[in-house]
Protein backbone atom coordinates (compact mmCIF):
# COMPACT_ATOMS: atom_id res chain seq x y z
CA UNK A 1 0.00 0.00 0.00
CA UNK A 2 1.07 3.59 -0.58
CA UNK A 3 2.39 5.98 2.06
CA UNK A 4 1.00 8.88 4.06
CA UNK A 5 -2.67 9.82 3.82
CA UNK A 6 -3.72 13.22 2.48
CA UNK A 7 -7.33 14.42 2.39
CA UNK A 8 -8.27 16.85 -0.35
CA UNK A 9 -11.45 18.84 0.06
CA UNK A 10 -13.04 19.05 -3.42
CA UNK A 11 -12.65 17.11 -6.62
CA UNK A 12 -12.95 20.09 -8.97
CA UNK A 13 -10.57 20.89 -11.80
CA UNK A 14 -7.88 22.62 -9.71
CA UNK A 15 -8.26 20.04 -6.95
CA UNK A 16 -7.85 17.29 -9.54
CA UNK A 17 -4.46 18.71 -10.51
CA UNK A 18 -3.48 18.49 -6.85
CA UNK A 19 -4.83 14.96 -6.54
CA UNK A 20 -2.91 13.85 -9.62
CA UNK A 21 0.40 15.14 -8.25
CA UNK A 22 -0.10 13.61 -4.82
CA UNK A 23 -1.27 10.24 -6.12
CA UNK A 24 1.62 10.00 -8.57
CA UNK A 25 4.02 10.84 -5.75
CA UNK A 26 2.90 7.90 -3.63
CA UNK A 27 0.42 9.42 -1.20
CA UNK A 28 -2.89 7.81 -0.32
CA UNK A 29 -5.42 10.47 -1.27
CA UNK A 30 -9.01 10.71 -0.09
CA UNK A 31 -11.35 13.21 -1.75
CA UNK A 32 -14.18 14.83 0.20
CA UNK A 33 -17.04 16.14 -1.93
CA UNK A 34 -20.57 17.53 -1.72
CA UNK A 35 -23.69 15.64 -2.75
CA UNK A 36 -24.07 17.70 -5.92
CA UNK A 37 -20.74 19.06 -7.17
CA UNK A 38 -21.06 21.99 -9.59
CA UNK A 39 -17.82 21.47 -11.48
CA UNK A 40 -17.54 23.20 -14.86
CA UNK A 41 -14.64 21.32 -16.48
CA UNK A 42 -16.30 17.99 -15.74
CA UNK A 43 -14.13 15.96 -18.12
CA UNK A 44 -11.11 16.66 -15.88
CA UNK A 45 -12.80 16.59 -12.46
CA UNK A 46 -12.60 13.60 -10.15
CA UNK A 47 -15.83 14.95 -8.60
CA UNK A 48 -17.73 13.30 -11.48
CA UNK A 49 -17.38 10.04 -9.54
CA UNK A 50 -20.24 11.30 -7.36
CA UNK A 51 -22.59 10.87 -10.34
CA UNK A 52 -20.93 8.06 -12.30
CA UNK A 53 -19.42 5.91 -9.55
CA UNK A 54 -15.92 6.45 -10.89
CA UNK A 55 -13.92 8.92 -12.95
CA UNK A 56 -10.65 8.44 -14.84
CA UNK A 57 -8.33 11.33 -15.69
CA UNK A 58 -4.97 10.78 -17.36
CA UNK A 59 -4.71 7.21 -16.12
CA UNK A 60 -5.80 7.88 -12.53
CA UNK A 61 -9.20 6.65 -11.36
CA UNK A 62 -11.33 7.97 -8.52
CA UNK A 63 -14.06 5.76 -7.16
CA UNK A 64 -17.12 6.65 -5.08
CA UNK A 65 -17.08 4.98 -1.65
CA UNK A 66 -19.44 4.96 1.32
CA UNK A 67 -17.39 4.07 4.39
CA UNK A 68 -13.93 3.56 5.86
CA UNK A 69 -13.70 -0.07 4.71
CA UNK A 70 -14.34 0.93 1.09
CA UNK A 71 -11.79 3.74 1.40
CA UNK A 72 -9.08 1.27 2.37
CA UNK A 73 -10.10 -1.15 -0.41
CA UNK A 74 -9.80 1.70 -2.88
CA UNK A 75 -6.25 2.45 -1.76
CA UNK A 76 -5.36 -1.25 -1.97
CA UNK A 77 -6.42 -1.18 -5.64
CA UNK A 78 -4.33 1.95 -6.30
CA UNK A 79 -7.49 4.04 -6.76
CA UNK A 80 -8.39 7.43 -5.32
CA UNK A 81 -11.47 7.01 -3.12
CA UNK A 82 -14.03 9.82 -3.05
CA UNK A 83 -16.66 10.12 -0.34
CA UNK A 84 -19.56 12.53 0.04
CA UNK A 85 -18.57 14.43 3.17
CA UNK A 86 -18.94 18.22 2.85
CA UNK A 87 -18.51 18.72 6.61
CA UNK A 88 -15.23 16.81 6.84
CA UNK A 89 -16.17 14.23 9.45
CA UNK A 90 -13.78 11.73 7.84
CA UNK A 91 -10.85 13.95 8.75
CA UNK A 92 -11.28 12.83 12.37
CA UNK A 93 -11.93 9.24 11.34
CA UNK A 94 -8.98 8.83 8.96
CA UNK A 95 -6.55 11.18 10.74
CA UNK A 96 -4.45 12.13 7.69
CA UNK A 97 -1.01 13.69 7.80
CA UNK A 98 -2.39 16.59 5.78
CA UNK A 99 -5.62 18.27 4.73
CA UNK A 100 -5.72 20.38 1.57
CA UNK A 101 -8.61 22.79 1.04
CA UNK A 102 -8.97 23.00 -2.75
CA UNK A 103 -12.57 24.20 -2.83
CA UNK A 104 -11.53 27.65 -4.11
CA UNK A 105 -14.58 29.22 -2.50
CA UNK A 106 -12.59 32.43 -1.92
CA UNK A 107 -13.54 32.13 1.73
CA UNK A 108 -12.85 29.71 4.55
CA UNK A 109 -15.48 26.98 4.72
CA UNK A 110 -14.42 25.34 7.96
CA UNK A 111 -10.65 24.93 7.62
CA UNK A 112 -8.35 25.38 10.59
CA UNK A 113 -4.74 24.42 11.09
CA UNK A 114 -5.57 21.98 13.89
CA UNK A 115 -7.32 19.55 11.54
CA UNK A 116 -4.06 17.76 10.71
CA UNK A 117 -0.29 18.05 11.27
CA UNK A 118 -0.10 19.83 7.89
CA UNK A 119 -2.87 22.02 6.51
CA UNK A 120 -2.80 23.78 3.15
CA UNK A 121 -5.27 26.27 1.71
CA UNK A 122 -5.45 27.23 -1.95
CA UNK A 123 -6.27 30.80 -2.92
CA UNK A 124 -7.88 33.71 -1.05
CA UNK A 125 -9.85 33.14 2.13
CA UNK A 126 -7.01 31.68 4.19
CA UNK A 127 -4.28 33.27 6.28
CA UNK A 128 -1.09 31.30 6.75
CA UNK A 129 -0.37 30.33 10.36
CA UNK A 130 -3.92 31.31 11.32
CA UNK A 131 -6.34 29.24 9.22
CA UNK A 132 -3.80 26.86 7.70
CA UNK A 133 -0.06 26.28 7.90
CA UNK A 134 0.64 27.19 4.27
CA UNK A 135 -1.35 29.07 1.62
CA UNK A 136 -0.87 28.50 -2.12
CA UNK A 137 -1.34 31.44 -4.50
CA UNK A 138 -4.01 30.67 -7.11
CA UNK A 139 -4.08 33.92 -9.06
CA UNK A 140 -2.66 33.66 -12.58
CA UNK A 141 0.51 35.59 -13.18
CA UNK A 142 4.02 35.79 -11.80
CA UNK A 143 3.07 34.44 -8.35
CA UNK A 144 0.88 31.52 -9.41
CA UNK A 145 1.79 28.55 -7.21
CA UNK A 146 3.84 30.60 -4.76
CA UNK A 147 3.90 29.27 -1.19
CA UNK A 148 2.82 31.75 1.46
CA UNK A 149 4.00 31.16 5.02
CA UNK A 150 2.81 34.49 6.44
CA UNK A 151 -0.26 36.34 5.23
CA UNK A 152 -2.82 35.56 2.54
CA UNK A 153 -3.12 34.95 -1.18
CA UNK A 154 -3.98 37.80 -3.53
CA UNK A 155 -7.61 38.94 -3.47
CA UNK A 156 -9.93 37.61 -6.15
CA UNK A 157 -9.71 39.91 -9.17
CA UNK A 158 -12.99 38.75 -10.69
CA UNK A 159 -11.21 38.69 -14.05
CA UNK A 160 -11.24 35.37 -15.96
CA UNK A 161 -7.89 34.25 -17.33
CA UNK A 162 -6.86 35.60 -20.72
CA UNK A 163 -7.09 32.93 -23.42
CA UNK A 164 -6.08 34.04 -26.91
CA UNK A 165 -7.09 37.60 -26.07
CA UNK A 166 -10.48 36.74 -24.55
CA UNK A 167 -11.43 37.06 -20.87
CA UNK A 168 -15.07 37.71 -19.91
CA UNK A 169 -16.20 36.91 -23.46
CA UNK A 170 -15.36 33.25 -23.12
CA UNK A 171 -17.20 32.65 -19.84
CA UNK A 172 -20.87 31.63 -19.66
CA UNK A 173 -23.00 32.87 -16.78
CA UNK A 174 -26.57 32.06 -15.77
CA UNK A 175 -28.99 34.93 -16.55
CA UNK A 176 -31.35 33.94 -13.74
CA UNK A 177 -32.20 31.33 -11.10
CA UNK A 178 -33.41 27.96 -12.34
CA UNK A 179 -32.54 24.56 -13.81
CA UNK A 180 -29.94 24.55 -16.57
CA UNK A 181 -30.58 22.47 -19.67
CA UNK A 182 -28.32 22.05 -22.67
CA UNK A 183 -28.09 19.93 -25.81
CA UNK A 184 -24.33 20.50 -26.03
CA UNK A 185 -21.40 18.52 -24.68
CA UNK A 186 -17.89 19.48 -23.65
CA UNK A 187 -15.63 19.38 -26.72
CA UNK A 188 -18.28 20.58 -29.19
CA UNK A 189 -17.59 23.60 -31.39
CA UNK A 190 -19.98 26.56 -31.24
CA UNK A 191 -20.24 29.84 -33.10
CA UNK A 192 -20.76 33.32 -31.71
CA UNK A 193 -24.48 33.72 -31.06
CA UNK A 194 -25.20 29.99 -30.68
CA UNK A 195 -27.43 29.00 -27.77
CA UNK A 196 -25.28 26.87 -25.46
CA UNK A 197 -27.76 26.39 -22.62
CA UNK A 198 -31.11 27.56 -21.25
CA UNK A 199 -32.09 28.50 -17.69
CA UNK A 200 -35.75 29.01 -16.84
CA UNK A 201 -36.55 29.86 -20.46
CA UNK A 202 -33.68 32.34 -20.84
CA UNK A 203 -30.95 31.52 -23.36
CA UNK A 204 -27.22 31.56 -22.71
CA UNK A 205 -25.38 32.52 -25.89
CA UNK A 206 -21.77 31.96 -26.84
CA UNK A 207 -20.05 35.33 -27.21
CA UNK A 208 -17.24 33.92 -29.36
CA UNK A 209 -16.42 31.13 -31.80
CA UNK A 210 -14.76 28.24 -30.02
CA UNK A 211 -15.13 24.86 -28.40
CA UNK A 212 -16.98 24.18 -25.19
CA UNK A 213 -14.23 23.55 -22.65
CA UNK A 214 -16.48 23.46 -19.63
CA UNK A 215 -20.21 23.11 -19.03
CA UNK A 216 -22.02 22.44 -15.79
CA UNK A 217 -23.98 19.20 -15.58
CA UNK A 218 -27.37 19.19 -17.31
CA UNK A 219 -30.23 19.59 -14.83
CA UNK A 220 -28.21 21.53 -12.24
CA UNK A 221 -29.98 24.27 -10.30
CA UNK A 222 -28.06 27.52 -10.71
CA UNK A 223 -28.49 31.09 -9.51
CA UNK A 224 -28.26 34.36 -11.41
CA UNK A 225 -24.66 35.20 -12.30
CA UNK A 226 -23.40 31.67 -11.55
CA UNK A 227 -20.60 30.51 -13.84
CA UNK A 228 -21.96 27.61 -15.87
CA UNK A 229 -19.38 27.09 -18.63
CA UNK A 230 -16.64 28.47 -20.80
CA UNK A 231 -15.81 28.55 -24.49
CA UNK A 232 -12.18 28.20 -25.62
CA UNK A 233 -11.27 30.11 -28.80
CA UNK A 234 -8.45 27.63 -29.52
CA UNK A 235 -10.63 25.27 -31.54
CA UNK A 236 -7.67 23.20 -32.71
CA UNK A 237 -6.67 22.35 -29.13
CA UNK A 238 -9.54 19.99 -28.33
CA UNK A 239 -7.23 17.82 -26.21
CA UNK A 240 -7.28 20.61 -23.64
CA UNK A 241 -10.84 19.59 -22.81
CA UNK A 242 -9.65 16.23 -21.52
CA UNK A 243 -6.34 17.00 -19.80
CA UNK A 244 -5.46 18.77 -16.56
CA UNK A 245 -4.79 22.47 -17.15
CA UNK A 246 -1.53 24.35 -16.77
CA UNK A 247 -2.95 26.21 -13.78
CA UNK A 248 -4.07 23.01 -12.04
CA UNK A 249 -0.67 21.41 -12.68
CA UNK A 250 1.14 24.45 -11.29
CA UNK A 251 -0.97 24.55 -8.15
CA UNK A 252 -0.72 20.77 -7.78
CA UNK A 253 3.07 20.98 -7.84
CA UNK A 254 2.98 23.78 -5.28
CA UNK A 255 0.81 21.74 -2.93
CA UNK A 256 3.21 18.81 -3.24
CA UNK A 257 6.11 21.13 -2.36
CA UNK A 258 4.19 22.54 0.61
CA UNK A 259 3.43 19.02 1.82
CA UNK A 260 7.07 17.97 1.63
CA UNK A 261 8.14 21.12 3.52
CA UNK A 262 5.55 20.32 6.16
CA UNK A 263 6.80 16.75 6.47
CA UNK A 264 10.38 17.94 6.96
CA UNK A 265 9.24 20.14 9.85
CA UNK A 266 7.57 17.14 11.45
CA UNK A 267 10.76 15.07 11.49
Amino acid sequence: MRGDIVIVRSGGDIASGVIQKLHRSGFRVLILETENPTSIRRTVCFSEAVFNGKMEIEGITSVLVKNEEEIVKGWEKDLVPLIVDPNGKYIDIIKPIAVVDAILAKKNLGMNKNLAPITIGIGPGFEANIDVHIVVESNRGHNLGKLIFEGSAEKNTGMPGNVAGFTFERVLYSPCDGILTSNHEIGEVVKKGDIVAVVNGENIYSKIDGLIRGLIRNGTYVTEGFKVGDVDPRIEQIKNCYTISDKACSIGGAVLEALMIGKLKLL
